[in-house]
């Protein structure tokens, strides 16, 4: 039976329907990050991500958090060796078109994922998740070095907001930090925006800046957002889309996420919605 991959399909790829006969490949992507009991963030919001975007979602959970709209109470890190035994299981037998890693937490879940990663070459997007939105650290303090030497050269992107951009590269503008991710190691870098003072997703491919303006929206529900973003990017890259194609269209998708958001969800800032559950209530 004739195989056919939907990576040349245009981005209403998830209403294609295959001919009679021809078997449909979809495009697989994997979260490597955190789990967040509150749903809003992490490796749920991935995975709502992945199917949003038309991928079929798998996970490899580095560490449990107890965390709600208000803060993170407790982090359980999971042992490096059963993280790797998780991407073994993916790996060896459904395959991987596009990887993503979020919260690692610690330098030996970094030192493991990336020596896995480095022996299975995989389109990755590494996220470095510093901090949670509430202020909750989520990575230790001697991983940052790990996370930049060690995943950084095998990130196709990394997609650090303004903050974390900061953290990993000095003062500087967008432009001048995305070049400064790049001279780290990476291949591109995204600086996200809903920071600073001008609401703009910066991409610096290692030759050519791109400026991808995106709106910003007074809406109390933002959690989850950046996961949003980057895991929309892995799904549009396993799909095959384009570095620069991509990265657009996952700022509309995140945008779109927090301007959907739900912010009458808990007490703190409430979660994103790249589901628009909230319209697609009103429709019925």
């Amino acid at each position: 039976m004739p195989r056919v991959g939907l990576r040349s399909h245009p981005l209403n790829l998830i209403r294609f329907a295959p001919a009679e006969g021809v078997q449909l490949v979809v495009p697989r992507a994997l979260t490597i990050a955190g789990s967040d009991s509150g749903g809003g963030a992490g490796i749920q919001a991935d995975l709502k991500a992945f199917a949003a975007a038309g991928a079929y979602g798998m996970s490899a959970i580095v560490a449990l958090t107890a965390q709600n709209t208000i803060g993170v109470t407790a982090v359980h890190e999971v042992p490096a060796a059963f993280v790797v035994a998780q991407l073994e299981a993916v790996y060896s037998d459904i395959g991987v078109d596009a990887a993503k890693t979020g919260m690692l937490f610690s330098r030996r879940v970094i030192e493991a994922v990336a020596e896995f990663l480095a022996a299975h070459p995989t389109p990755l997007v590494v996220d470095p998740v510093l901090v949670a939105s509430s202020g909750a650290k989520l990575l230790e303090d001697d991983a940052v070095d790990a996370l930049v030497k060690l995943l950084f050269p095998l990130a196709i992107v990394v997609t650090p907001n303004l903050l974390e951009a900061h953290a990993l590269a000095g003062e500087g503008t967008r432009a001048e930090l995305a070049e400064r991710l790049v001279a780290l190691g990476a291949r591109a870098a995204i600086v996200t925006g809903g920071h600073g003072d001008d609401a703009v997703d910066h991409l610096f491919d290692g030759t050519e800046h791109t400026a991808i303006p995106v709106e910003r929206l007074d809406v109390g529900a933002t959690h989850g957002a950046g996961c949003t973003h980057s895991a929309t990017l892995a799904a549009l890259l396993a799909r095959g889309l384009p570095l620069v194609d991509a990265a657009r269209e996952a700022a509309r998708v995140a945008t779109d996420a927090v301007r959907n958001g739900l912010p009458e969800l808990g007490a703190g800032d409430g979660p994103v919605d790249v589901l628009n559950l909230k319209g697609t209530h009103a429709n019925r």
